[in-house]
């Protein structure tokens, strides 16, 4: 069993980005999944790049702009994202809010590639 206030986790700065953060909310002993909570403060970013392992997001508040692949979308409060693996994708909280989701992965090794614009 493990119940924890999410907002007490650790949070720390994702490092190439733009006013973000992250908070592992999964224990270190799970070895099936983890869950990630990450804020994007108002005006912060995370660049193009790609992953090896797919993703998947639940916006828990706010909204960004999220390009994943070419397609653009408004992500907001609610909406769930799929990333598939070895796809670009990036996240701008230009809307005039935070910007803070969740972020679900396998417990797999991952490998992140920056994309240039």
């Amino acid at each position: 069993m493990y119940l924890k206030d999410s907002d007490s986790i650790e949070k720390n700065q994702i490092p190439k980005t733009v006013d973000a953060s992250i908070a592992v909310l999964t224990p270190n002993s799970d070895k099936d999944f983890i869950v990630r909570k990450i804020l994007l403060k108002n005006g912060g970013s995370m660049p193009n790049h790609t992953n090896i392992i797919q993703h998947q997001q639940y916006v828990v508040s706010g909204e960004a702009k999220v390009v994943v692949g070419k397609e653009e979308y408004r992500a907001k409060q609610g909406d769930f994202i799929y990333i598939p693996a070895g796809v670009e994708h990036y996240y701008e909280a230009c809307y005039g809010s935070d910007y803070e989701f969740l972020c679900m992965i396998t417990t797999k090794e991952d490998e992140i590639t920056f994309i240039e614009k």
